[in-house]
């Protein structure tokens, strides 16, 4: 893992709970980690909640006792390459073969990003039999469709999903990608930026672009909820996001707009990808 407690090190003294602006970290014994009942008596350690953790590191400077580990590895993309990196994506999630409505709230909001970036704007949809989808998804904003089918992916599986994320985002190389923060979501994209060592902004309200640079500001709140943080990921690429339901509007459907499907293979791998 990326970041974990050191549990020897670990008084409970909670400073990197109070450090901690995503609200990330739980004071509890090992029982209640892994969900049983749990012993009063019992001296409380600090565990991090992953779906939530950005890798800020506020917690390691916090704590007196040196028990967070941080592993920092250097940098999958370097500046020198972050050109390549072109357009916005969005995962498309669907269940039982329906789109879901998250899908077209990002579509929409990534329309109004792509046009202070000039780019292209990209769905990823993977599953079986989706064809019936992809207009309403191209009349909602999709520019490109990149369509992954098979029988063995017609629902959310963790390892197959990712690792065909994982793939196309190598070959295609988008600058920005974005995906509701639903519990296919969260699972999804947190394997997808560890595999590929980039940032991951959880829970976003507000996304921008900003003027001068053309990166991705993401504003989510902190603190408890008591204020709002903006984020960035300037020397990473894709810059990830994950945006929760209803806070975006989906563009009304324009059944003139024209898109390009890309189809793309899937070759199932019994090696796992986390």
């Amino acid at each position: 893992m990326p970041i974990q407690i050191i549990v020897e090190k670990c008084t409970g003294c909670t400073l990197c709970l109070k450090a901690c602006p995503f609200d990330a970290i739980r004071m509890m014994d090992k029982l209640e980690s892994s969900g049983l009942a749990s012993d009063s008596r019992s001296h409380k350690k600090a565990f991090i909640d992953l779906n939530k953790c950005t890798l800020c590191g506020a917690c390691v400077s916090a704590c007196k006792f040196k028990a967070v580990l941080l592993e920092k590895k250097n940098v999958a993309v370097p500046n020198s390459g972050l050109e390549k990196y072109k357009g916005i994506w969005v995962f498309i999630e669907q269940k039982k073969g329906k789109v879901q409505s998250v899908s077209y709230e990002l579509l929409g909001k990534a329309q109004d990003l792509a046009k202070k970036l000039n780019c292209q704007v990209s769905g990823v949809l993977i599953g079986d039999k989706l064809d019936d989808q992809l207009d309403e998804l191209i009349f909602r904003g999709a520019d490109n469709i990149y369509l992954v089918e098979a029988p063995e992916i017609a629902e959310f599986q963790d390892e197959p999903y990712t690792k065909i994320l994982i793939e196309l985002i190598k070959k295609y190389k988008p600058e920005i990608l974005l995906c509701g923060a639903t519990a296919i979501g969260r699972s999804l994209i947190s394997r997808v930026a560890v595999n590929l060592k980039v940032g991951l902004t959880a829970d976003c309200t507000g996304l921008d672009i900003d003027d001068e640079k053309k990166i991705l500001l993401q504003t989510r709140p902190a603190f408890g909820g008591n204020i709002m943080a903006t984020i960035i990921s300037p020397n990473y690429r894709p810059q990830m996001a994950t945006v929760r339901h209803k806070v975006m509007q989906p563009l009304e459907p324009d059944k003139h707009r024209k898109g390009k499907i890309i189809r793309e293979s899937f070759e199932p791998d019994r090696k796992s990808v986390v």
